[in-house]
């Protein structure tokens, strides 16, 4: 055998694995037969199952289902994974068969053979069939279980899954996982929305013409514009909040069906509570543990709620795009900072490279709210077999979530500033105050004062002053911000209006 490998063996034979690697032989195995979408675990769901594992080293460790020395270079590979080491040595595809089980078993080998290695042994020493059994291997009587000798070789079914199933582990680490992941979404989608809030005082004053259906509507400030965005991610921000308790129960201690067959009742009545202890979070065991281990819907609300937030990102980016157009021959009412050149042809040109960016995020977060729907629904029975696919998609989600906000608010909204000057010309130069003229003059002459605006190639406010005979400061009232502001209209606001509209026979 070369000097750089050593050889494991296991129910289909023996392979040879890199003497230095820390994984072992149904890793290898693995990883041959899930050449799929070389994707890798991310580092948030590495240290999350890490967390779980030192949860269950600790809870046997506790109760006597682990020697002291044992426990203690198991505690310790698990803490290094948790921290950030080894993560090189997590090597399975995201993409696999068997609902996790080659993922639960590349942390098995990987901790067993760290923890052998810490104890003066060598790595894959202990390394027996490589094969996960679905209620825990190690559960039965004698050494397995019981306490074990410092001296002994670690094993990565009989010692770092003690009590344990793929199908407790698995999910439950991608809980915690999720959990970090929503509580550091958190304070970027409040930051967001507090900016966006001053961004609507401070731009309270400043007129700008809306639009419905893409043609010229009443009046608004681009005040409101910005409030409008803020009062969506406030509601992002609630849903995030209430995302994490969906996803506090966890099953760990059902091993593999939730009935916690091969593993002690001390230990299930534990385990939680230690998890809890290490990871900080607000995690407690599920009433039920056949349903947790079954059913997948609390991770597809959760993706619903991921999903609402991406919309709303990708509805102000919709609209930023369309203010900021031109900058000659569009609308040109919003500047936003102009981050690189947009063009190998046309000199000059920037593009609206950050909203587009955070639109095709969004587009990607809601294809996952889909596919986990998808993934939810075809579970069978007692589990679900695409789980290693419902945490892909939602963790994916969770990190181009993030990363979205964070760009959207710092190099792009953080700095947009509405054109007055530009805003307020499409005002004046559109039919917005025929609407506004209407409660004072009736529909009938509003619409023939802006006939005449039309015909005479004036503004509509001077037709208007015109027709009415009237200062242009009064009509320009009815389009002052402060008239924006108020909710609706009371007698005063059209006082002026009364004496000459019944004297030419309007409305008033």
């Amino acid at each position: 055998m070369p000097s750089h490998t050593r050889t494991e063996q296991d129910q289909f034979g023996s392979l040879e694995i890199l003497a230095d690697a820390l994984y072992g032989i149904h890793t290898a195995r693995a990883v041959a037969n899930f050449p799929l979408s070389g994707y890798r675990l991310p580092a948030v769901f590495i240290r999350a199952y890490a967390q779980v594992k030192l949860a269950c080293v600790r809870t046997n460790a506790s109760l006597g289902y682990l020697s002291l020395p044992m426990a203690q270079v198991l505690e310790t590979a698990c803490k290094e994974l948790a921290d950030g080491s080894h993560h090189d040595q997590i090597v399975v595809d995201a993409f696999q068969g068997g609902a996790g089980t080659s993922t639960n078993m590349n942390f098995n080998e990987v901790i067993a053979n760290r923890a052998a290695m810490l104890m003066g042994q060598a790595a894959g020493s202990g390394s027996g069939s490589g094969s996960d059994t679905s209620i825990g291997a190690g559960s039965g009587s004698g050494s397995d279980s019981g306490s074990v000798s410092g001296s002994d070789a670690v094993h990565p079914l009989h010692h770092v899954n003690l009590h344990q199933s793929t199908n407790d582990t698995y999910p439950t680490a991608l809980k915690v996982a999720v959990l970090h992941e929503l509580k550091a979404l958190e304070q970027p989608v409040a930051d967001l929305q507090e900016t966006l809030q001053r961004k609507e005082q401070a731009h309270r004053n400043v007129l700008r013409l809306g639009r419905t259906e893409m043609q010229d509507a009443v009046p608004l400030t681009a005040g409101m514009t910005f409030g409008a965005w803020a009062e969506a991610v406030a509601r992002d921000r609630w849903r995030i909040f209430k995302c994490r308790e969906r996803i506090r129960q966890v099953n760990l201690g059902g091993t593999a069906v939730g009935t916690g067959l091969g593993a002690p009742r001390d230990y299930v009545l534990r385990v939680t509570d230690e998890l809890r202890r290490i990871t900080g979070l607000k995690l407690s065991r599920a009433e039920n543990l056949v349903d947790a281990t079954q059913n997948l819907d609390d991770f597809v609300e959760v993706s619903g709620m991921l999903k609402a937030c991406a919309v709303n990102l990708l509805k102000i980016c919709s609209d930023i795009r369309l203010l900021s157009s031109g900058p000659a021959a569009g609308l040109g009412e919003l500047r936003i900072p102009a981050m690189q050149t947009g063009s190998t042809v046309m000199p000059g040109k920037v593009n609206p490279v950050i909203p587009e960016a955070v639109s095709q995020a969004a587009l990607r977060i809601m294809s996952n709210d889909a596919l986990a729907g998808q993934v939810a629904a075809l579970g069978n029975l007692e589990l679900n077999q695409f789980m290693p696919l419902m945490a892909h998609s939602m963790l994916e989600s969770l990190h181009l979530l993030k990363q979205a906000v964070i760009l959207l608010h710092t190099r792009c909204i953080a700095q947009a500033e509405p054109d007055a000057g530009r805003c307020l010309g499409h005002v004046e130069s559109g039919g917005a105050l025929a609407a506004v003229l209407v409660p004072a003059v009736g529909y009938a002459r509003a619409e023939a004062i802006a006939q005449a605006a039309q015909d005479k190639g004036i503004s509509l406010a001077q037709a208007a002053a015109e027709d009415l005979n009237m200062p242009p400061e009064v009509i320009a009232a009815l389009l002052s911000p402060e008239r924006m502001h108020q909710l609706g209209y009371t007698e005063e606001t059209y006082a002026a209006f009364r004496k000459d509209a019944d004297t030419k026979g309007g409305t008033a």
